[in-house]
């Protein structure tokens, strides 16, 4: 009895560890947001008032609700493209019997082994030859291309688990391979289509360097660098509490997205765990 107890017990504190190791950043920004002047340099773990100066500096301005517009259309879009190809992607990979199945996913999975700058050069010049340059489809392009081999991994690995037995009945019904993967297997790889969709999303709506490079006026830009720019570029006092109401304002819907989706999210990344 006293070993289960002391189980449980070292077991809830290790929780309660990672939980607030996990937590506390963003909650020490939330308190720093409501903080200006000396009080931003001062260790407080408890907001002594709220302050929204910093959060109507940073919504007051003319560019950084331009930036959050720019940022949901290019992860939302992102989103979509990934998604749809990953789908029919995954059927092929995952029901289609061709040579060379194997080695392709591999060369897939490989693709995302390479580091954003290694393939940084080339992406500008196709981005320039195609005319995208300084536009939102730059970032659509580039994030669609680094999202897909996680997207399709996902999926076919996901797709592989469903019963032969749904596709087979659907294919002596006549049912053609677009109808196989629109009316019986999308509704049952929602676990799967909300877990990398949502993680697609978040990685497109965090991206720094490829927005940086990609983009040139204000207009265009996605708010990480929009949050990079609020320092501005001279030598002045980094406004420490308007970045952190930034940080906040963007960090907020990936939080109501995950708790949202948070059990799709979690049966999406065991599916295939356990074998009947």
């Amino acid at each position: 009895m006293n070993s289960k107890l002391l189980s449980n017990t070292g077991f809830y504190l290790l929780v309660a560890a990672v939980v607030i190791f996990s937590v506390f950043p963003f909650y020490y920004a939330i308190i720093t947001s409501f903080a200006t002047g000396t009080a931003l340099f001062e260790v407080n773990y408890w907001p002594k008032h709220f302050d929204l100066s910093n959060y109507k500096t940073v919504l007051g301005g003319s560019t950084f609700g331009r930036s959050i517009v720019n940022s949901v259309f290019i992860a939302s879009t992102t989103v979509i493209m990934a998604l749809f190809l990953a789908v029919t992607a995954s059927y092929a990979l995952a029901r289609v019997r061709f040579r060379g199945r194997g080695l392709l996913l591999m060369s897939i999975l490989a693709v995302s082994m390479f580091p954003q700058i290694a393939v940084l050069a080339g992406l500008i010049e196709l981005i320039k030859f195609l005319g995208l340059f300084n536009t939102p489809f730059a970032m659509i392009l580039s994030y669609t291309i680094f999202t897909l081999p996680f997207t399709v991994w996902v999926l076919t690995t996901f797709m592989r688990d469903l019963p032969v037995e749904i596709e087979e009945a659907a294919i002596v019904d006549g049912a053609t391979p677009w109808v196989i993967i629109t009316q019986v297997f999308l509704p049952l790889l929602w676990p799967a289509l909300v877990t990398t969709g949502l993680l697609a999303f978040i990685g497109a709506w965090n991206e720094f360097l490829f927005a940086l490079t990609f983009t040139l006026s204000e207009a265009q830009r996605t708010t990480p660098v929009a949050i990079a720019m609020l320092s501005g570029a001279s030598q002045q006092e980094i406004p420490w509490g308007p970045i952190m109401a930034a940080s906040v304002i963007v960090t907020v819907p990936l939080i109501v997205l995950v708790l949202i989706f948070q059990r799709k999210i979690v049966a999406g990344l065991t599916a295939g765990g356990v074998k009947g």
